[in-house]
This record gives structure tokens, C-alpha cells and sequence, in this order.
């Protein structure tokens, strides 16, 4: 038999994009900003910046490219929790929602970090009330996914625990009535595993 397998998600739950995007923004304008909310959902919030539009903002996005998406760091107790699940006999995939041409990019940047994960799968960023994961996880049909993002466990079929990693508070999409769609709660990757595990 196949060993059961737990999806998890990328930035916010495995790499701290938070902390990658102020590296994006030095090599853009060349001053590393300001750290304004350490506890702050998205990178907007979290750092001194201003919101870009036009020219300033296809600026940053240069900074967007193959090496921002490689060298992105883990999140904090990440490959700990991550260790647990492996050991515990589970296989771990990655299932993100990033432009398919950098999927091979997030893959090398997780192992190079330790990371025990082989398959990364990428899905477009999407405004439907239904999750652009839910098609592969449909597929897949992991025992558990483990996302930051309330929206994209939204439509994932009843059978698969979906855990809710809570980081963050200003500005946190993490509210309302679909937070009844989520079978637990945690605090960071670690978290959920070490309770999954003695459950």
C-alpha cells in the first residue's frame, strides 16, 4: 500500500514569503524596509511600504523572477513539522498556487532547504468561491491538507481534513462563516503535526 499522503501548502505554511518579498523590495530600490507588524498576514502589512502601481510596481515585479523563487526561506519549525509527518510515515507534497514555470524552482528550493518533499504541484491564483486546488486535490486525495489561506480550502471534498494554519492577525483572511468548512485549527505546520500525529 502506498503511504497516506498530506498536502501542504507553501508560502505561509512551508517558506516565509513575508521575509523573501523585503529582500525583493532591497533589490528593487535598494533600502531593505522597515519592519512595521512582525504578526501581520501579508507582506504588505508587515513591512513599511507604500502600495505600488505603474511603473514603480513592474519595477518590483522584475524582482519577481527564477532566483526570488528559489532562495526563499522556511518558516520557522517548518522542516521540524515536516520531519515528523515523514517519519510518521506520510508522503508530503506541495501543492501551491504559483505559475506552473516556476515549479521546478519551488521543488529545488524546498529540498535544498531539507525539505522531505518530491512532487510540487502549482495551481493559478484564482477568485472562484471554489479553491483552484480542489482539482487536484480531488485527484490526488490526500488524508489531509494544510493551508494559510481560508479561500483555498473552500470546495475540497469532505473526506480530506483540512487544517487551517492561523498566522498572522492584521489582515488576515482567515475569517467568517467558512471557517466552519475547517476540520482544525493551528498555529504553525509543527503544531498541526504534532497533533495529528497524537490524535
Amino acid at each position: 500500500m502506498p503511504n497516506p499522503i498530506i498536502a501542504l501548502d507553501a508560502d505561509g505554511v512551508l517558506l516565509d514569503y513575508n521575509l523573501a518579498y523585503a529582500d525583493a523590495w532591497e533589490k528593487a530600490f535598494g533600502i531593505y524596509p522597515a519592519e512595521k507588524d512582525p504578526a501581520a498576514y501579508s507582506a504588505l502589512d508587515r513591512w513599511d511600504v507604500e502600495v505600488l502601481t505603474g511603473e514603480k510596481l513592474a519595477q518590483l515585479r522584475q524582482s519577481f523572477q527564477e532566483d526570488f523563487w528559489s532562495d526563499i526561506p522556511a518558516m520557522e519549525s517548518a522542516l521540524e513539522g515536516c520531519d515528523l509527518l515523514h517519519k510518521a510515515g506520510y508522503e508530503l507534497v506541495c501543492v501551491t498556487a504559483l505559475a506552473d514555470d516556476f515549479a521546478d524552482t519551488r521543488r529545488k528550493n524546498l529540498q535544498k532547504l531539507g525539505f522531505p518533499i518530491k512532487t510540487v504541484y502549482t495551481v493559478a491564483h484564482s477568485e472562484s468561491r471554489r479553491s483552484p486546488k480542489a482539482d487536484i486535490l480531488d485527484v490526488i486525495k490526500p488524508v489531509a491538507v494544510v493551508d494559510d489561506y481560508l479561500p483555498y480550502l473552500v470546495g475540497v471534498r469532505q473526506e480530506t481534513h483540512r487544517a487551517l494554519i492561523m498566522r498572522g492577525g492584521r489582515g488576515s483572511p482567515n475569517l467568517g462563516e467558512d471557517l466552519r468548512l475547517i476540520s482544525s485549527q493551528h498555529h504553525s505546520l509543527l503544531a498541526f503535526s504534532k497533533w495529528w500525529i497524537a490524535r
